[in-house]
């Protein structure tokens, strides 16, 4: 099928971007967005113009960074990560927009390549556990809710893609927060930091500059891992505690 992309470009952070509109004949539906974005670079490069920058690396789903927005969408129109989006969802003859995350704590780094370094210093403030010297306790020595692993398993499914906070107006990464604070939270290996955990990690999301939540859901509707929306509540349960103790 024939495609017309109009992709975001832009040469630096510094550097105002545009929209530039590129034809893309003879696309098999059996390639992979990310196969697609490789041809057209590959035509580009032949034709002495600078390829499009995208950032990408397992390409299974994995890692999440080659996370983008398509169509106005986080990830494109089938809930999954880029890389695991497939031609044979657009028609022949569509008009395809391609852009980068939106969001003021994402600066872009090169056309559709942002920089989330902002998630690596949220995880720093908070995102461990003590790990006390010693032999390893045995597995079954602490019991543990099936209901609070099942939560915690679900939250810890979180890729750091930052699709929530694209889908976001507010531009909130508190989905992103939050599983990062409750897959810990409900674990009895999170509890000595639990209440110092929730608060350091929340202040550092606002350092950063993302905004804030107003509970609009944007962000689980776009989630390729699906984290549920009231792991937001298991949150802001975990903050009021960690406020009224005076932690």
């Amino acid at each position: 099928m024939n495609i017309t992309l109009r992709v975001w470009r832009q040469a630096g952070p510094d550097v105002e971007g545009h929209m530039e509109t590129i034809e893309v004949p003879d696309v098999s539906e059996h390639m992979s967005f990310l196969e697609m974005i490789d041809v057209v670079n590959d035509r580009l490069t032949l034709e002495g113009k600078e390829p499009i920058a995208i950032d990408s690396d397992c390409r299974e789903g994995i890692c999440g960074t080659c996370g983008v927005m398509i169509n106005r969408q986080a990830h494109g129109p089938v809930r999954a990560t880029v890389c695991q989006l497939h031609m044979r969802s657009f028609t022949d003859g569509e008009t395809i927009d391609v852009e980068p995350w939106r969001a003021d704590a994402f600066p872009v780094v090169k056309d559709l390549v942002v920089d989330r370094s902002a998630f690596d210093r949220i995880i720093a403030a908070g995102g461990y556990i003590s790990a006390p010297t010693g032999s390893a306790p045995e597995a079954h020595s602490t019991p543990v809710k099936k209901a609070d692993a099942d939560h915690a398993f679900d939250a810890a499914t979180c890729i750091a893609c930052g699709a929530c906070v694209a889908a976001c107006p507010n531009g909130s990464a508190m989905l992103f927060t939050a599983a990062k604070v409750t897959h810990l939270g409900l674990l009895p290996q999170g509890q000595p930091e639990r209440g110092s955990r929730v608060l350091n990690m929340i202040n550092q999301h606002d350092e950063e500059g993302f905004g804030g939540c107003t509970n609009i859901g944007e962000c689980t509707a776009v989630c390729p891992k699906g984290i549920p929306f009231d792991t937001i509540s298991q949150l802001n349960r975990d903050m009021l505690g960690a406020l009224l103790r005076g932690e």
